[in-house]
């Protein structure tokens, strides 16, 4: 099969895994969906691995930061203004956190020191992925995270209704 039309059966199982996801109602359906629908394609091992055209990953990288900074607003900015000390902490211990269980991992468990410590990093799916990519361990920080997201998309809203009760707010008591 040619590298386009090998490429474009990715590209379709990443479309048909995104849209079945939209359906799910989940946070970040869409991302996760075509990231499951386009790796099930590829660990099928029916196919060569994709080859991108030259510069289209540059570009999928720049639109994927233009979606993320379009929803830094003014808004935001000036929430920050308020929840800076809060913002400093959880990510100073989500980092440090990251690279303990990393670390862990990467020894107890014998993972890929570089994979192991970008897939612990508390970093969203799509970055940490690119990140990866650059250490040459993209697909497999993406299977971390995915992991990651699917399950905190599914099990942290149980988790914030039972902790706080059905109307969500300040904890109880």
């Amino acid at each position: 099969m040619s590298p386009l039309l090998t490429l474009l059966v990715y590209v379709l199982a990443g479309l048909g895994g995104g849209l079945l996801a939209l359906r799910t109602g989940i946070p970040a359906a869409p991302l996760a969906g075509a990231l499951l629908g386009a790796a099930l394609v590829s660990m099928s091992g029916r196919l060569e691995v994709a080859q991108w055209p030259s510069g289209s990953r540059t570009m999928l990288e720049i639109a994927i930061g233009t979606v993320i900074g379009t929803s830094l607003t003014s808004t935001a900015l000036a929430e920050l203004r308020e929840l800076w000390r809060p913002a400093v902490l959880i990510t100073v211990t989500l980092v440090m956190t990251g690279l303990v269980v990393g670390l862990w991992c990467s020894r107890l468990l014998g993972v890929d020191p570089v994979v192991a410590l970008l897939g612990a990093a508390p970093g969203g799916i799509s970055g940490m992925s690119l990140v990866g990519a650059e250490f040459g361990v993209g697909a497999a920080v993406a299977a971390l995270h995915a992991v990651r997201l699917i399950t905190v998309l599914l099990v942290l809203p149980l988790m914030v209704r039972l902790v706080l009760g059905n109307g969500g707010g300040s904890p109880p008591g």
